[in-house]
């Protein structure tokens, strides 16, 4: 098919998305792929449903103009204000994150679950839908976490006032009798080491990445619209941010070199 070799579209409200990416990349090693952070407006976290929903539309206004073939929604906060808004708009294939609840139920011991996410996650209607299908006999804490986005934006990951935030939030959790984490933000898979560090041993710490990156491969099979390139896949980075600060970011995260462009004026409307 003609678009087989398009590109497909991966947005976050800022660099933690990279986390998704870079499971994308090693299970669709020879997809182009287009990353959008949209660090102009994160976080996400503390913003009002209907103010996601414009942001996520207008990303994704972007990337249909880039004809990307699928978009990939690399952020829990938009998956659960927007997702539903962006399917009845557009027809590609729309694929999505939410906390790993599933496979953290098959791990625990003690049942008790506890999710770091932010506060717009644990609010939505996605999420009580979420956590009621799955709990059953389990008990599921959601803890959030302010200004953990942030310190992953500045690449701030292993300073002491991270250490103490984190300590804080997960300290919550197995203050609970919490065994198991779920990561509940793509930018908090950046701090898991720091994570399991404080959670200690015999905590699990569950993130979605790698299964959120084999459904984005069913569903371009699905459509029939794998890419037939024999080539490494190529990426472009976009940001609404300063384009030197989430360049030097995204280099460091993304651990090759980066080329990171400014979008365009019209989708810096929210």
């Amino acid at each position: 098919m003609e678009n087989n070799v398009n590109p497909i579209g991966i947005f976050d409200s800022g660099v933690g998305g990279i986390s998704l990416l870079q499971c994308i990349r090693e299970e669709l090693p020879c997809e182009d792929i287009i990353y959008i952070a949209d660090s102009r407006y994160a976080p996400y976290g503390d913003k009002e449903k209907e103010y996601i929903e414009k942001r996520s539309i207008a990303l994704s206004e972007f990337l249909l103009e880039q004809n990307v073939k699928a978009i990939v929604v690399a952020c829990n906060t938009a998956t659960a204000a927007a997702i539903s808004k962006m399917r009845s708009v557009y027809s590609l294939p729309i694929i999505g994150m939410e906390p790993g609840v599933k496979p953290a139920i098959s791990m625990t011991k003690s049942g008790t679950i506890g999710i770091l996410a932010t506060t717009e996650t644990i609010n939505s209607e996605k999420f009580k839908i979420l956590t009621e299908r799955f709990c059953n006999d389990c008990e599921i804490i959601a803890q959030a976490c302010p200004g953990l986005v942030e310190k992953v934006e500045r690449f701030s990951l292993t300073d002491d006032e991270t250490h103490k935030m984190v300590e804080e939030y997960v300290g919550a959790l197995l203050s609970k009798g919490a065994d198991t984490i779920v990561l509940g933000c793509t930018h908090y898979l950046f701090l898991t080491d720091v994570i399991k560090k404080i959670a200690g041993e015999g905590i699990n710490v569950i993130d979605t990445g790698k299964a959120v990156a084999k459904e984005v491969r069913r569903r371009l099979n699905e459509s029939n619209i794998m890419s037939g390139n024999n080539r490494k896949g190529l990426d472009y980075f976009w940001t609404s941010g300063d384009t030197d600060k989430i360049n030097k970011i995204i280099s460091q995260l993304w651990k090759e070199n980066s080329e990171v462009k400014s979008l365009p004026e019209k989708y810096l409307i929210a």
